[in-house]
């Protein structure tokens, strides 16, 4: 049996990170900031901020499957108590879902700002190519 306690634990690490991440740093989201893409959950926090505000619209205009984190904690939670088989067939279509998702909101909705694909935005491209100028500004 799993010890329940670790997996709170990491979970509140996870949520300690993010919160300096974007407190501290100003950065929402580390995966978008790098690359400069958006990743299949992006959205998701604002989606939740509108729920909070009972703005349902909102929520479902930021993230479709804005609600889907919730039964999926709840079967991670619960995954000792359940077939094995059902567990990771729950788990694979929630993950397939946000992966749909993504691709159609990638491939047909390019001029919204929530899910973008900007690499030339993304730290490591910035980087990239401050350190290519320097060095060919000191050739």
């Amino acid at each position: 049996m799993r010890d329940w306690k670790s997996d709170v634990k990491a979970a509140c690490v996870i949520v300690a990170f993010y919160l300096i991440l974007e407190m501290v740093l100003g950065i929402t989201c580390p995966f978008k900031f790098l690359t400069g893409i958006s990743d299949a959950g992006c959205g998701m926090s604002r989606a939740w901020l509108c729920v909070l505000h009972f703005d349902f619209k909102g929520a479902f205009y930021y993230h479709p499957l804005w609600i889907l984190p919730v039964p999926a904690a709840a079967a991670m939670l619960f995954k000792d108590r359940m077939p094995e088989k059902i567990y990771r067939m729950f788990m694979g279509m929630v993950v397939a879902a946000f992966l749909i998702i993504y691709a159609y909101r990638m491939i047909f909705m390019p001029d919204q700002d929530i899910v973008v694909f900007r690499p030339r935005e993304g730290f490591i491209w910035r980087s990239v190519r401050a350190v290519c100028v320097f060095i060919k500004a000191n050739i």
